[in-house]
């Protein structure tokens, strides 16, 4: 999945965030918390807009492979983003 957003990037086809959800719950299903981690990120740099699935399958990719520390912070991102009346995307922006 990683792979073939990158051949889009290479052939400059716009990543979304349907095909970036995509990408990041197959890296929750194949047990790749560091693809899931990076592919986060990545949406972030292409202002690509992050949904709950993007957040969803990230936390999994991320309990599954037993990466609390990660799953935690991205936990309080979300509950932080929520408490100020801002979304956790805009959060991770700033």
């Amino acid at each position: 999945a990683v792979h073939i957003l990158r051949e889009m990037a290479d052939s400059r086809v716009e990543r979304n965030t349907i095909t970036c959800n995509a990408a990041v719950s197959a890296c929750d299903m194949g047990g790749t918390w560091v693809g899931a981690m990076q592919l986060f990120d990545d949406m972030a740099k292409a202002h690509v807009e992050r949904d709950a699935t993007t957040y969803t399958s990230s936390l999994r990719a991320f309990e599954r492979c037993g990466e609390s520390i990660h799953a935690l912070h991205l936990f309080q991102e979300i509950v932080d983003g929520m408490w100020m009346g801002t979304s956790a995307d805009a959060m991770h922006q700033r």
